[in-house]
């Protein structure tokens, strides 16, 4: 086998790792949210609470690779039970922007803290250490890929 082939064979690898990892974490998370708590509006609530601002619905669903309509019925939910804001925008009547309530962040808040056992395993199980570790790569890995999925395809 060729390096590069042995390169190509690594990269495909510790990619399937990270989607058997996500699969995994996400029914671990979906079975933790609390009562009425879906996994894509925790998404949105922890998105909006880790960067802040305000965001358009277009932004928010092609942030987490959702069409336009899936984001809607989310923000919806999320609206009914007063964790996110929803205002025009100033700059552009057509369109409206999405923030975080203080409710919302409390409930986001209350996800984590259900998450708590399954956290506290993971720590026990692999070490904080080496998760600790893991976080800059996969960091690179995610900027990567972010900065590769918003340019044209070159492909």
């Amino acid at each position: 086998m060729t390096e590069k082939g042995g390169a190509l064979e690594e990269a495909f690898r510790f990619l399937t790792e990270i989607g058997i990892i996500a699969q995994l974490a996400g029914t671990a998370f979906e079975k933790a949210m609390p009562e009425g708590m879906t996994m894509p509006q925790f998404v949105v609530l922890n998105h909006l609470a880790r960067l802040g601002g305000e965001w358009t619905p277009l932004r928010l669903a092609n942030a987490m690779q959702l069409t336009k309509g899936a984001m809607t019925n989310t923000l919806g939910h999320l609206i009914r039970k007063n964790f996110v804001a929803v205002r025009p925008d100033d700059r552009d009547g057509r369109s409206k922007l999405v923030s975080l309530t203080a409710e919302g962040l409390a409930a986001r808040d209350r996800a984590i803290a259900a998450l708590a056992p399954e956290l506290a395993a993971l720590v026990e199980g692999v070490s904080a250490e080496l998760l600790t570790e893991a976080i800059p790569p996969l960091e690179t890995v995610r900027r990567f890929l972010d900065r590769r999925r918003d340019r044209p395809s070159d492909r």
